[in-house]
């Protein structure tokens, strides 16, 4: 059937439509595909990025590995834990992955209430990777900030420094910083050396390190530490402060200071007076550093035992005269010279000697430098480079220079060893590592005539240490007493004094060697005065009568043993013609 016109003009219009939306369809899938391609070629554009940017692994530029980081436990020489690290939550924030700032800073203040608002909404912003927000947290306020569920906000393990014994040790271990580095005493040692190099090794991530076992005994500590806060109270004094040695390898067995600090809160070491003053404070040391005028003289063979000097009068020099504290005002044998303190004497010994070889001695104890050891906090002694005349007499008996009370440890151990200066140390070391580090200092000789008169003068008729002797009876404790006048306005008070004494036990077979120093005691009673027979000397004989069983050394009262130190017919009135 033939189509009318309208009927093909019609058909012509619909194919045109059909072609139109044909061609629309195609273009319209072109621009889709090239779209997707578009967006496909935008993610992995993003990928690739995102592959080539370096994650941020530090928070606040500290390495995440070395916060997580453990340190090894440190024990005394029983075995015993002085410090050990503990595992605490810290919370950090990622800002660039915080969605809601003012929603994350309200929900965590609801948990955390003393943080400020505007602190934490400052923390937050930014694009920041890492930010504390606050470290060492309890377990508990850790499950309630991640029942929170704020993107951004999460936890690290750190490790924490604990010190079981709070402050009876805290001069020995130091302390440690929030990111658990060493900045003070054994600790910091412990990070100049092997623990440092381990954690740069990557050696301590995540596993426990070989314990730190060192020659402290605990067990002496606790009497030390008890016996030096007592002393505190019952002289009045202003701090005080001991430390003990093994005189045959130099350990130290105890060491105190106080007022000390809480090694759990490293802050309080900024208290004022809190410092050691065993290593980082220097000292006239008195009349103990009679012992080393005595050493240096008898070893030289400028004097003997049997000698005797002129303490009648005072030495003069120039317009100044240096008398006797409690004058005998006669003719002294040396051990007399010694057990009374006699400055006069003790002048005459040294100028038997000569000031120069006094000098050089001086040197050869140690007492020019730092004493090798590891605590960090030390100062160096004060002694002049050349004597005069006077500067000689007065360093004689212990004025006039400064010296740490580590040094008079050191050379107390020399002179009753046998004559061998030990380096001291914190580390356990036996006698067979020990031998190769000796220097001697003095002859076995003159070793046997020190511990003869330091015996002395703890049984002798009018030592200053018998008020020592009465607290350790049994024990065969010898010492030296010093009291020095303290420097106030540029000229020595007679109020204001430091009292020492050194000392070693058991002298019929010395093991230990040991200084207290109580600064500026008051008198406990009319008798006593405040002289440092009556405050560092009773220390003393306190914590060896306390200690020495611990250590392994049994009271003996056999008189034969003290006869064999000191004969009876030396212990009481003039000394000297009994060595004739």
């Amino acid at each position: 059937m033939a189509m009318t016109a309208d009927q093909v003009g019609a058909t012509i219009a619909l194919d045109g439509a059909r072609k139109v939306r044909g061609n629309l369809t195609q273009a319209r899938i072109r621009w889709m595909v090239l779209a997707i391609m578009l967006g496909f070629g935008l993610v992995g554009a993003r990928l690739v990025q995102l592959g080539m940017t370096e994650t941020d692994s530090t928070i606040e530029g500290q390495a995440r590995d070395v916060i997580t980081a453990t340190r090894p436990p440190i024990l005394d020489r029983n075995g015993l834990e002085m410090a050990v690290d503990i595992r605490v939550p810290s919370l950090y924030a990622e800002p660039r992955r915080i969605i809601d700032v003012e929603e994350a800073v309200r929900k965590l203040r609801t948990v955390l209430p003393n943080l400020s608002e505007s602190w934490l909404r400052d923390r937050l912003t930014g694009d920041q990777g890492f930010v504390w927000v606050q470290r060492e947290l309890s377990p508990s306020v850790e499950e309630k900030v991640m029942r929170l569920g704020i993107p951004g906000i999460d936890f690290i393990t750190e490790s924490k420094r604990f010190y079981p014994g709070m402050t009876e040790a805290s001069h020995i271990l130091g302390s440690t910083n929030i990111d658990n580095r060493g900045i003070a005493g054994i600790e910091k040692h412990m990070d100049g050396e092997d623990i440092a190099l381990l954690q740069d090794l990557g050696l301590a991530r995540g596993n426990a390190l070989a314990p730190v076992e060192l020659s402290v005994d605990m067990r002496v500590q606790h009497v030390m530490h008890e016996q030096l806060v007592d002393a505190m109270t019952r002289y009045q004094a202003i701090a005080a402060a001991g430390v003990m040695m093994d005189i045959h390898t130099g350990e130290i067995i105890a060491l105190a200071s106080v007022p000390d600090f809480n090694p759990n809160e490293p802050a309080t070491a900024l208290v004022k007076d809190s410092f050691n003053r065993i290593t980082a404070g220097i000292f006239e040391p008195g009349s103990i550093f009679k012992t080393v005028t005595m050493a240096g003289a008898l070893d030289s063979g400028a004097v003997s035992l049997t000698d005797k000097f002129d303490a009648r009068f005072g030495v003069r020099f120039g317009r100044f005269t240096i008398e006797d504290f409690h004058g005998k005002h006669r003719i002294l044998s040396l051990p007399e010279v010694y057990k009374y303190s006699s400055n006069v004497g003790t002048i005459h010994v040294m100028q038997a000697l000569g000031k120069d070889n006094f000098r050089a001695f001086l040197t050869r104890m140690g007492f020019d430098a730092r004493v090798p050891f590891e605590l960090p906090e030390m100062r160096l002694p004060t002694v002049p480079k050349e004597f005069s005349e006077v500067g000689a007499a007065t360093a004689s008996f212990g004025h006039g220079l400064s010296v740490s009370p580590l040094h008079m440890l050191a050379a107390y151990a020399a002179f009753v060893n046998g004559g061998n200066y030990v380096p001291p140390t914190l580390y356990k070391r036996s006698v067979a590592e020990a031998e190769p580090l000796y220097r001697r200092v003095i002859q076995p000789s003159t070793s046997e005539a020190i511990r003869y008169l330091m015996r002395l003068n703890a049984i002798g008729q009018g030592g200053s240490g018998s008020q020592m002797n009465k607290l350790a009876l049994g024990f065969r404790v010898g010492g030296k007493t010093g009291t020095a006048e303290k420097v106030v306005d540029g000229r020595y008070s007679s109020n204001k004094v430091t009292n020492f004494f050194g000392s070693a036990f058991p002298l019929e077979n010395p093991r230990y060697a040991m200084v207290i120093m109580v600064d500026e005691p008051k008198a406990e009673n009319p008798q006593s005065g405040t002289t440092a027979g009556w405050n560092a000397g009773t220390v003393t004989g306190r914590i060896v009568q306390r200690v020495a069983p611990m250590l392994g050394i049994a009271p003996d009262f056999s008189p034969l043993l003290d006869e064999s130190l000191v004969p009876a017919a030396l212990q009481g009135g003039p000394v000297g013609s009994h060595f004739n």
